[in-house]
């Protein structure tokens, strides 16, 4: 026998058979899941008794579609062959799946043609916020579409416009402890190999000549051009250990740079840490890796990227909040590729 008020639905429970359950009509019942305060606490409590005899779930596109919301966020990465968008994106991933969001995962560095393509398709989709992952170049479609959906920079400070909240790494405060480190340990002669032209190479860049001269060894400051790739870390590494008075440690702008500075002393014979002491950024996997077991300056990737996520939820909920930027203290993680130096 059918219980009383069921209507004639079978199978699984649809709002036609909340609302008969209840006695009352469908759009009430819509109003009952949306929570507005328009519905009187008995006929609120109708509806839900319903909801939960019957075990009734709305359809995921209709409360969507109800919410005027997509549930989706955009996630640009700058590249995501880099190890720090990795653990960057362990941190946003349960932030968001958390709060019933899901994710659109996009790379810029696969085709830089694309960017603009890319940027544009996070509107289309109807995002409802993005995370600009990393040194994203700056550039028309982006200003455009973080004027329209609630925005945040995370890892990168490129993005310098009045909507889009940044979380990002103290790249100067990191460039410092990497270079502290390394002269407490004796060294003078300290090499850098930079990173990309964008804000957070310029920064590491800039605190290593910054640190050296403060510490008087300005005399001894010597940048090498790198990407931060490890192909780029390599060769710039073969320049500085071939001089004719090589370097006694290097700071490299990223662990993936590290990494082949790493091979590239393997191929000449110079022993690490015995003969160079190396110092990454990021503390990546690569880093922590027992092979490589690199010194490196921890970036926080992973709270970067619970705060950015965070603060995307906080912006979407509160669009008209004051423009926030906030940095992460950076750390020194010391492991295997950083000793004193040479007697």
């Amino acid at each position: 026998m059918a219980p009383p008020n069921a209507g004639p639905a079978q199978g699984r429970p649809t709002l036609e058979t909340v609302a008969a359950r209840a006695g009352v009509s469908k759009s009430l019942v819509s109003l009952v899941l949306r929570n507005s305060p328009k519905v009187s606490p008995a006929r609120r409590e109708a509806v839900m008794r319903a909801v939960d005899e019957l075990g009734y779930r709305p359809n995921a596109a209709a409360r969507r579609l109800a919410e005027n919301r997509s549930r989706t966020i955009g996630v640009l990465l700058n590249d995501i062959r880099q190890p720090y968008f990795a653990d960057l994106l362990d941190g946003v991933t349960p932030v968001l799946h958390a709060a019933g969001q899901h994710i659109l995962l996009g790379d810029g560095r696969v085709d830089r043609m694309m960017d603009e393509t890319l940027t544009w398709s996070f509107l289309e989709h109807g995002v409802d916020g993005l995370i600009l992952a990393g040194s994203v170049p700056m550039s028309r479609a982006i200003a455009e579409v973080t004027s329209r959906i609630p925005s945040v920079a995370a890892g990168g400070l490129d993005i310098d416009l009045p909507k889009v909240d940044v979380v990002a790494n103290d790249n100067e405060s990191g460039g410092e402890l990497a270079v502290r480190h390394l002269v407490e340990l004796g060294h003078r002669r300290i090499a850098h190999i930079s990173g990309l032209p964008g804000i957070a190479g310029r920064q590491r860049r800039d605190a290593y000549v910054t640190a050296m001269r403060d510490f008087g060894l300005g005399d001894h400051v010597h940048v090498e051009a790198g990407d931060m790739s490890e192909e780029g870390g390599y060769r710039a590494a073969v320049r500085l250990l071939t001089r004719p008075e090589p370097p006694t440690a290097i700071f490299a702008a990223n662990d993936m740079s590290c990494v082949g500075a790493l091979s590239a002393a393997a191929e000449l014979g110079v022993r690490v840490p015995e003969e160079v002491s190396l110092v990454g950024f990021d503390n990546s996997g690569l880093a922590r890796l027992r092979a490589l077991w690199l010194t490196s300056v921890d970036g926080a990737a992973p709270t970067v990227g619970q705060q950015a996520a965070r603060t995307l939820l906080a912006r979407i909920e509160r669009p008209d909040e004051p423009r926030r930027v906030r940095l992460i203290p950076p750390r020194l993680e010391v492991r295997g590729s950083s000793g004193p130096p040479p007697s």
